[in-house]
């Protein structure tokens, strides 16, 4: 397959007329919110390279995916990651595309996610996972709770702790009663779902010309009311706690706080020695932080447990080696013993595997040069990525990628060393090289401890009407993999879930 050479024109009436045809099919499958099943189809069809639009190739191998991401390649953020920003003054360490500003971006950011802030953060994580583990269960000390969507309790945790660790105070959108934050949630997917299909259109390369020229002050006044709330309650968290930093260092009696903000507000310029961020910078950084870490964690959480309930025997395994390895969920920290669960690793690493936060491609644009790709050359120019549902749905990797199976990722009779070894190296869940997510660390310590203390503190099932498949839903009581549909996504850039319904109670209670 080649790539046309032609020279890009706003004003070219042919050549826009052939990029709106040419680029329909990816812009309606983003709008439907299936475009990450339609590229997999693609690639079941046509092969592991497919073109889905005039100048965007995509890939589905191990290698393409080292030779795209890795940290040699020449290549740089697409154009399509300025749709992600209302403003300007928004840009953080993901939607820069210069590579020379992410790279001094995100060397500054890694000086914030160190050891230490890691162990601070720890202590906000389990106070929260605790609380929302009371809430559960408040009124079943002897029978199952009423069934929940447990996504929409999962995005309250998670809002929560990431408020909390990067703003200086929590958004208590877990707790019970009314709370206009959380409305939040769901306004971010309502508008990802929006800005989803722009960023696959042919005109996002126009978005920085409009920004400064109108098409900011038209986003900011079109924005939904939670989105406003979102907004102001950003700005005030961000300016009270700036506030309070600074006080921290000019008085004795105002206690210093090792949150996010803390860090980021210590961090040294290695270079220079002077502060790493800008207060603009931090406000800009700690949005980043929030969108996309609680999307990462509740999707994988919401996963996690869809597939715990519909396999007794996942569940069972997974239960025995925490109560195996704790007496108290109180001894749940972060540390050797916590790493030492290999079972819980494994269903984490399974489920990011089949339900990945981020359906499909993370796009490149060739850089002067080009590179080489699966062995073929691709020059200046031409955009490709690799699709993380696609990849993780390969079944010449994964042999049976339907099956939630934690095994595979375990050396034993059945799975050799080097086959797990194969299947790792094939698997990039916070993506590689230079562009690699920064809180890779946090992300997996906040996963193992809200996972742990759940399955040991609490039993859940099921709702009843998803067991008997009222309502449409089909019946889920089997047990073999092959029965167990696939934790429904949809593609919004982010990926965007429902459910499952489920009941808890105390373990231990009968």
């Amino acid at each position: 397959m080649s790539i046309l050479n032609w020279t890009w024109s706003f004003y070219d009436p042919f050549l826009l007329f052939v990029l709106m045809i040419c680029s329909w099919p990816s812009v309606y499958h983003a709008w439907k919110g299936d475009r990450h099943k339609w590229i997999a189809d693609c690639f079941r069809k046509y092969g592991k390279k497919i073109r889905i639009e005039p100048n965007t190739v995509l890939f589905r191998s191990p290698t393409a995916s080292r030779d795209i991401y890795g940290i040699k390649a020449n290549v740089k953020r697409a154009e399509s990651y300025d749709a992600l920003l209302r403003k300007e003054e928004h840009r953080n360490t993901i939607t820069t595309t210069d590579n020379i500003m992410h790279t001094k971006r995100r060397r500054l950011l890694n000086l914030a996610f160190t050891d230490r802030s890691l162990r601070a953060a720890t202590s906000f994580m389990g106070d929260h996972i605790d609380r929302w583990h009371q809430i559960l269960v408040e009124d079943s000390d002897a029978d199952w709770s009423e069934p929940l969507n447990f996504s929409e309790t999962a995005d309250a945790l998670v809002f929560d702790i990431l408020g909390d660790i990067c703003y200086g105070k929590s958004f208590e959108i877990k707790q019970p009663g009314h709370n206009a934050i959380k409305a939040v949630p769901h306004a971010i997917v309502k508008t990802m779902r929006f800005i989803y299909p722009i960023t696959r259109s042919p005109f996002v390369g126009t978005l920085p010309w409009l920004r400064p020229r109108g098409l900011s002050r038209l986003f900011k006044a079109i924005r939904s009311k939670p989105i406003k709330l979102y907004d102001d309650f950003v700005g005030t968290s961000v300016r009270e706690r700036l506030d309070r930093e600074k006080a921290s260092k000019t008085s004795k009696e105002v206690l210093t706080r090792e949150d996010m903000v803390h860090f980021l507000c210590n961090a040294k310029n290695p270079d220079t020695n002077l502060p790493a961020f800008s207060n603009q910078d931090i406000r800009a950084e700690v949005r980043l932080l929030l969108v996309a870490g609680s999307d990462s964690t509740s999707v994988t959480m919401s996963a996690l447990f869809y597939f715990l309930a519909h396999h007794p025997r996942v569940y069972s395994k997974l239960v025995n080696e925490i109560t195996g390895t704790y007496l108290e969920p109180e001894d749940i920290v972060p540390g050797p013993r916590l790493a030492s669960c290999k079972y819980l690793r494994a269903c984490i690493d399974e489920t990011m595997r089949i339900a990945p936060a981020g359906l499909s491609e993370l796009l490149r644009e060739m850089l002067p040069g080009g590179i080489i790709i699966d062995g073929e050359y691709f020059p200046l120019g031409v955009i490709v990525g690799t699709a993380r549902w696609a990849d993780g749905h390969n079944e010449q990797v994964y042999g049976d990628p339907e099956i939630f199976r934690p095994e595979r990722w375990i050396p034993d009779k059945e799975t050799s060393a080097e086959e797990v070894a194969r299947i790792r190296a094939s698997f990039h869940p916070f993506s590689l090289g230079p562009f690699n997510c920064a809180g890779t660390n946090f992300a997996l310590q906040e996963l193992m401890l809200m996972v742990g203390k759940t399955v040991h503190r609490l039993e859940f099932q099921l709702a009843s009407r998803e067991r008997s498949g009222d309502d449409g839903f089909p019946n889920k009581t089997m047990q073999t993999n092959q029965n167990v549909p696939l934790f429904h996504l949809e593609d919004a850039f982010i990926s965007v879930r429902d459910g499952p319904m489920l009941q808890f109670r105390k373990r231990g209670t009968v």
